[in-house]
């Protein structure tokens, strides 16, 4: 098996279909949208080289920042409400025993296995001022009016909150897998020594999942920079573009107003602040050598 291993020819045939893949889904179109995004392209005819006006246009369109803006509270939402929730959860989680274990596991997944489309739409139907639920809950406690929750005051406060709840589940099977892989003998020797379950989440179960916490951290961040399908079935950035999120605005620019090269500058700069926030998240959770 070593000599096998061992041959150029048979590491090749495994390494080639790999780098196919990642050349001709990954790197091309990269280098596609690098091309376009110096275009006046509008997905129809020529491409005419137009260099950086597309970016000139782009750091006047207060769109744009409008939807970057959005995309950095939800961010921020995921980091400071989403994930301490889902690791605090995943913590007790993981000291029920038996059923009572796995049935809540599932149910706090239940949201990541459901359409987008519907989860869209139950929101819509909860959110409705006529007939929805928070409305007939704000009944009940005595307020007598109607609350538009998608209306230009609300509506980005209520999306945030729908994302938050719908990427919830993932979070926390994250966390509850990183807390299962660290061994028990670590807790039993701290119980021994008299420290109670604060000091033990503080102490052992805290600084084992950091590279865990710093997967999920980048893996967040650039979830709430690419959120598309869900704001576009619920609001569509609107209304007055206040829901107006990075990747839903780059669709509009690309496949609705046909500003295709525009569109790709988007994502130009969509990729280079990826690229960014994860190397600046590696640098802030990189280990501090003594």
């Amino acid at each position: 098996m070593k000599k096998l291993y061992s041959n150029k020819l048979v590491i090749a045939s495994l390494v080639f279909p790999g780098l196919l893949v990642f050349l001709f889904a990954i790197l091309a179109p990269i280098c596609l949208s690098v091309y376009y995004g110096f275009t006046d392209y509008s997905g129809m005819g020529a491409a005419n080289l137009i260099g950086f006006d597309n970016y000139k246009a782009l750091l006047k369109d207060s769109t744009f920042w409008l939807a970057l803006r959005n995309s950095l509270l939800l961010a921020i939402g995921f980091i400071c409400i989403q994930h301490p929730l889902a690791l605090i959860v995943a913590a007790v989680l993981d000291k029920l025993q038996g059923k009572a274990e796995g049935f809540f596991r599932c149910v706090y997944f239940i949201p990541n296995v459901i359409s987008v489309a519907v989860i869209a739409y139950l929101w819509k139907f909860i959110y409705n001022p006529d007939f929805g639920l928070l409305n007939n809950i704000l009944h009940i406690f005595g307020y007598q009016g109607k609350v538009n929750f998608l209306s230009k005051e609300y509506a980005i406060w209520s999306v945030l909150i729908v994302l938050i709840w719908h990427g919830f589940g993932w979070g926390m099977l994250i966390y509850y897998t990183g807390i299962k892989n660290i061994d028990p003998v670590l807790y039993e020797a701290a119980s021994i020594d008299g420290a109670n379950k604060k000091t033990t989440f503080l102490r052992i179960t805290l600084p084992l999942m950091k590279p865990v916490i710093q997967i999920n951290v980048t893996m967040a961040v650039i979830s709430a920079l690419k959120q598309m399908e869900t704001v576009y079935l619920l609001t569509n950035g609107g209304p007055g573009n206040s829901t107006q999120f990075t990747a839903n605005y780059l669709y509009q620019q690309a496949f609705k107003a046909f500003k295709y090269g525009y569109g790709n500058a988007i994502g130009v700069v969509f990729i280079i602040i990826c690229l960014l926030v994860t190397v600046g998240l590696n640098k802030i959770f990189a280990e501090k050598t003594v």
